[in-house]
């Protein structure tokens, strides 16, 4: 399992995270994303532990607890969902515009 920390600070680092969640349990891994773009983190992370039971714990202590000036979020994270490309970036195929008239 793994757990998903919202709303964090952009001033938390991973060891930062890790030191947090080392308190209730051994600590596998801990990722967090950052933008692309800008190079900042995005504002959450993922931490994976070796005892579900240590997650659990985490999750009760931690969700909704003050860290950093912010409330954090915290909770089982959700499987990540394939998503397929469609090709047409968004925009539909000539032939579906053509048959319903915008007005």
């Amino acid at each position: 399992m793994t757990v998903y920390v919202g709303n964090l600070s952009y001033d938390a680092t991973e060891a930062d995270l890790s030191g947090v969640f080392a308190e209730y349990g051994s600590v596998k891994r801990v990722q967090m994303p950052v933008d692309r773009e800008t190079g900042r983190m995005r504002g959450f992370a993922f931490v994976e532990m070796e005892q579900e039971a240590d997650e659990t714990a985490a999750i009760n202590d931690l969700d909704g607890s003050e860290w950093m000036g912010r409330t954090l979020k915290v909770n089982k994270a959700r499987p990540r969902t394939e998503r397929k490309p469609s090709g047409n970036r968004g925009w539909r195929d000539k032939d579906s515009r053509d048959a319903s008239p915008r007005y």
